[in-house]
């Protein structure tokens, strides 16, 4: 896959995680992908995307910990996501 697609797929995935439908998954996958989408190469994209598809409070819920994930989501994108200091990235925009 050619680095120009990469890029255009990426800059797609940023908007989508930015603009979740609450304020807390904005913050938590927007922070992430500000952060991360540039070092994904195609299969963490890919990743990345699928959680991106699941509904906002699941994703929301397992991610924080409020509620056991699924098997099937529980990859290293997922695990970044979970260990992602959001905290850090919200002091870092003030």
């Amino acid at each position: 896959m050619n680095e120009d697609h990469l890029d255009i797929r990426r800059k797609r995935l940023f908007h989508r995680a930015r603009y979740r439908g609450f304020r807390e998954a904005d913050l938590l996958f927007g922070g992430f992908a500000e952060q991360s989408l540039d070092a994904m190469d195609d299969a963490e994209l890919s990743e990345f995307e699928a959680l991106l598809s699941l509904p906002d409070q699941d994703i929301y819920s397992w991610v924080r910990g409020l509620a056991p994930a699924p098997a099937n989501v529980s990859g290293p994108i997922f695990q970044l996501l979970q260990e992602f200091d959001i905290a850090a990235y919200i002091a870092s925009k003030n």
